[in-house]
């Protein structure tokens, strides 16, 4: 039977990999015309020298440099705005963001907030962001967040809100995977960022909006790659391989939920970050498990596909129906997460129970995501999941 396709794809058209590339980034800069380049990133990434490959390449090939490094997990408005003001004053024609999610989010608004004058509050949603952006490079140091190839940035509004752009003039020009830059991350951090790469993955392939054939071997790709080396990328975290594989594979599984956009698990997790202050990552592994418990009923048979792909042949039974699948991969996610240390109860994050339909509720405002979940959420079914979790 032939099959008919009616869907876009977006993605950055230059992606180098290799132990080192970072060190290539002046001759990058040069050829996308920067003459004096804005670096986003986190006092932790200048303090631990990770920059110096890239400083030094810079500086070779005659592109100044103004660093911004104050970029804090889940940054807020404010920041977003220091990093364009210090970029303007140093008169910057483009942006590098180096280091993890938040840099790279930051990064991007930066780099589109910088052309013309329209407000950051004007490009929250889907597709206002107006006019182009000067050109940018991502640098990721952590395999997880993939925000190196998506075209969403996340910004924190309130004391427990935060809101999306998203818009493919975020979508960088080029993507530099530099192993190196990963090498002894800690293992809590890998650990828990690797799941949110397996979340972006899992998600892409079972959204119920934009899903495609692009993303999904995006996806299967990603959950092999990083399935295969979380473990010996969390218990040695000077694996070059391994590391290089989570880098591939997060970006890969940054690709596919690109296109095709996450959903429920990553609405319930956002409730968790904004008010206890939660890596994203361990928010998302939290309540992973029970998400895919809930989409069962509609979602099993494409959980069922990709069982073999994240347990592996000697581990998955070929003849398991799509709920016995579902139930291993519930399983394996919490044992995993257990066995590299992470929490993998609301209650172990000293939650208190009473703030369950809080949680709820704030879950329930994210509808961007929701709207892409196999299974519709209600306010119960978001409470009872919390439940679950606790």
């Amino acid at each position: 039977m032939t099959m008919t396709f009616d869907f876009n794809f977006a993605s950055v058209a230059d992606v180098r990999v290799g132990a080192g590339s970072s060190a290539e980034l002046g001759e990058l800069a040069n050829k996308l015309g920067l003459q004096h380049a804005l670096i986003v990133t986190d006092a932790g990434i200048l303090d631990c020298g990770l920059l110096e490959a890239a400083l030094d390449s810079l500086k070779r090939c005659r592109v100044a440099i103004t660093i911004y490094s104050e970029v804090v997990a889940d940054p807020p408005e404010s920041l977003v705005l220091a990093a364009v003001a210090a970029a303007r004053a140093a008169g910057c024609d483009g942006v590098i963001g180096f280091g993890g999610g938040s840099p790279m989010d930051v990064a991007k608004l930066a780099a589109a907030l910088l052309v013309g004058d329209q407000p950051l509050a004007d490009m929250y949603g889907v597709d206002r962001v107006c006019g182009p952006r000067l050109p940018l490079i991502q640098v990721p140091t952590t395999a997880g967040t993939g925000s190196e190839a998506t075209m969403v940035s996340i910004i924190t509004t309130g004391e427990t809100t935060k809101a999306g752009v998203v818009s493919r003039t975020l979508l960088a020009d080029s993507i530099v995977l530099d192993a190196k830059l990963s090498l002894g991350l800690p293992p809590h951090i890998t650990a828990a960022t690797g799941i949110d790469a397996m979340v972006h993955a899992i998600e892409a392939y079972t959204s119920v909006r934009l899903k495609n054939p692009l993303s999904d071997m995006l996806a299967r790709e990603a959950l092999r790659l990083i399935s295969q080396n979380i473990t010996r990328a969390v218990v040695d975290g000077g694996d070059l391989a391994a590391r290089e594989a989570m880098l591939l594979g997060a970006m890969l599984a940054g690709q596919a939920f690109a296109n095709a956009p996450v959903a429920a698990v990553h609405a319930l997790a956002y409730p968790l970050g904004g008010n206890y202050r939660i890596a994203h990552g361990l928010s998302n592994s939290l309540v992973l498990p029970h998400v895919l418990r809930f989409n069962t009923p509609v979602a099993a048979h494409l959980y069922q596909q990709l069982a073999p792909i994240i347990l592996g042949s000697t581990e998955y039974d070929a003849s398991a129906t799509g709920e016995d699948a579902t139930e291993a991969l519930a399983r394996y996610f919490l044992q995993l997460a257990g066995d590299l240390g992470l929490p993998t109860t609301l209650r172990a994050m000293d939650i208190a129970r009473d703030d369950l339909p809080k949680l709820a509720d704030q879950a329930l405002l994210q509808q961007r995501l929701l709207i892409n979940n196999p299974r519709p959420v209600t306010p119960a079914d978001a409470l009872a999941i919390y439940q679950l979790a606790y």
